[in-house]
């Protein structure tokens, strides 16, 4: 079987990158922009950094900010109608994934309007259109979804989250600007990383990992170790290094999948709105624990990339234990809850647990699961 491999058609990384955008919305034909961004970033003036840029260009554009930290259905198709109307031809999206994966869902319904009940866009749909053509801002570094293949979408009246997989998605064109990050506070920089760690440390240990993959996805394990410590701390070279750490994670686990830790905190954001990247970093050594039988020789290799010494001569409990410990005192290090106990209710284990088994990540996970270990997991957190 082949292994695939979707990447942006172009990237732009560095600081200052958001200068190119002007050009290249002139460069593909776009004559006004509908530039999607949640409205903390159009509050604390983040969104005016692209759309001043845009205004002394003399591009016109309407701007959508009726997004939630957990993009709901009713805000796609608010989203939908917005552009609609607009009479836009292109979309920038400038935020973290919530404001990317509401301009995924937006720009993929307007050119296959067949999947207007945003439900159908589930799983691997089968559209037939690429997206709007897109132009991908990040300003946090973690979800990485200015170069995925995937959006995640709250079915609020159901409360769960589902994963939709689709390489028609993909923003074309993806700016990584790490003065568009600096604004973080350090709570958020903090989860973000520790999300995009989730990603390459789940990429690598997937099912469907293979060469290529595992050469991004320890070079983002390594470029996180080094850097985010440094980001919390809002250093130019931590938010230089974690820009760039969460897109070559996004490069990765986007073509082979994740699995548990996301399937599990995918179920604890649907039920309490917690955010992804807390979820995801509480939930992460636990199961890591968890997977580790299943994992062969990889965990020497992800305790390497985190930094720690002796790999070579310790056995291989030895060294599960110490990648296993090592991104705990990361996740410590940097002020991440240890615990779910102020998150999850007992009397909502079963049904969290339910949606876990069923979202789209679990099948990925190196190691065969069932909704009762799921469950153990969770109270093990609680």
């Amino acid at each position: 079987m082949a292994n695939r491999i979707v990447l942006n058609t172009v990237s732009y990384h560095g600081k200052g990158a958001i200068a190119e955008i002007p050009g290249v919305l002139e460069a593909h034909g776009v004559t006004k922009a509908f530039v999607c961004s949640d409205p903390d970033l159009v509050k604390f003036g983040v969104s005016a950094k692209v759309t001043d840029l845009l205004e002394k260009a003399g591009i016109p554009y309407d701007l959508f900010s009726e997004i939630k930290p957990n993009p709901s259905i009713e805000n796609v198709q608010s989203g939908v109608a917005a552009f609609k109307a607009s009479g836009a031809n292109g979309i920038v999206a400038i935020g973290g994934g919530s404001s990317m994966d509401t301009a995924k869902a937006i720009g993929i319904i307007a050119e296959n309007p067949e999947f207007a009940d945003v439900r159908s866009l589930e799983g691997v749909a089968p559209t037939k259109n690429h997206a709007v053509f897109t132009v991908a801002v990040p300003t946090t570094a973690g979800t990485a979804a200015e170069v995925t293949i995937n959006y995640v979408i709250t079915d609020v009246e159901k409360k769960r989250k589902f994963v939709c997989v689709d390489t028609n998605d993909i923003p074309e064109v993806a700016v990584i600007d790490s003065d568009m990050m600096s604004s973080m506070p350090k709570g958020l920089t903090a989860s973000t990383g520790m999300d995009a760690l989730t990603h390459a440390i789940e990429g690598y240990i997937t099912k469907a990992a293979w060469q290529m993959t595992d050469m991004f996805h320890l070079e983002a394990i390594r470029l996180i170790a080094q850097n985010l410590r440094g980001a919390v701390e809002n250093t130019p070279e931590g938010r230089e290094g974690m820009a760039l750490a969460q897109y070559v994670a996004g490069m990765g686990f986007s073509n082979v999948g994740l699995g548990i830790v996301h399937s599990m905190a995918h179920a604890l954001g649907a039920v309490y709105d917690t955010p992804h990247g807390v979820a995801n970093a509480i939930l992460l050594p636990t199961v890591m624990e968890y997977n580790a039988p299943c994992t062969g020789e990889k965990y020497r290799e992800i305790a390497r990339a985190m930094g720690v010494e002796g790999v070579d001569g310790m056995t291989q409990d030895e060294y599960r234990k110490a990648a296993c410990d090592a991104v705990k005192q990361l996740s410590l290090d940097v002020g991440i809850p240890a615990d779910l106990k102020e998150i999850a209710k007992d009397e909502d284990v079963a049904f969290l647990s339910e949606s876990a088994y069923a979202d789209a990540c679990r099948p990925g996970n190196p190691r065969d699961t069932s909704v009762e270990e799921i469950a153990a997991l969770y109270r093990k957190l609680m």
